[in-house]
């Protein structure tokens, strides 16, 4: 389907299991490798583990049925930039491989609450954090929405806006709040336990 709807991707190839892929990246290049978690001889977690660490520029987005929170922990702290639902539209999927080769962590919504629900000490609720101050009131609407959920194409149809501006705005916040990882994004929010549009 990548090759069918898609004028700027090009498949380089397909393998049966992680062994395969490891032998494939050590002789080959791609720009990203759309890996599948649940393989014969070696599953794709371990085999992200191995070639990030033969490869660490190697950027890998994991596409799996599972919403196995371990799965997707383990999958990100070996270096993974995607972990995305099979389920994921194939025009959201695009985005994604795009996104991730340039090395932004992009996660499927449905598995963002399961991630951040892991929270440690809650936010004094009177602190503030500094970096809310530099948000304009369209980027805390923004960054709401994907504290909520929604993907940038969702949150560009509520709020009516194109979803290349979502994009730019989606830079504009990682950039003030220092970090190019949604996840992160995300858990900050989530930690504050407030609305942002009205703080």
């Amino acid at each position: 389907m990548l090759s069918l709807r898609s004028k700027d991707f090009t498949v380089a190839n397909v393998v049966a299991n992680g062994r395969e892929a490891l032998e494939w990246i050590r002789a080959n290049q791609a720009d990203v490798v759309l890996m599948d978690v649940r393989m014969p001889e070696m599953d794709g977690v371990e085999a992200t583990r191995r070639i990030i660490e033969e490869f660490p520029e190697q950027k890998i987005v994991m596409l799996t049925t599972f919403r196995d929170d371990q799965y997707v922990h383990q999958a990100l702290n070996y270096g993974a930039v995607g972990y995305v639902l099979k389920n994921t539209p194939l025009e959201d999927l695009m985005d994604i491989i795009r996104t991730a080769k340039h090395g932004v962590v992009q996660i499927s919504p449905d598995l963002v609450a399961g991630l951040v629900s892991r929270k440690t000490a809650p936010v004094d609720e009177n602190h503030r954090p500094e970096w809310i101050t530099f948000l304009s009131s369209r980027e805390k609407e923004v960054l709401q929405l994907m504290a909520e959920g929604l993907d940038n194409r969702h949150i560009a149809e509520k709020l009516y806006i194109a979803p290349q501006t979502v994009k730019n705005h989606v830079s504009q916040i990682y950039e003030k709040i220092g970090t190019r990882d949604r996840m992160e994004a995300v858990r900050l929010v989530r930690d504050l336990g407030k609305d942002l549009r009205v703080l």
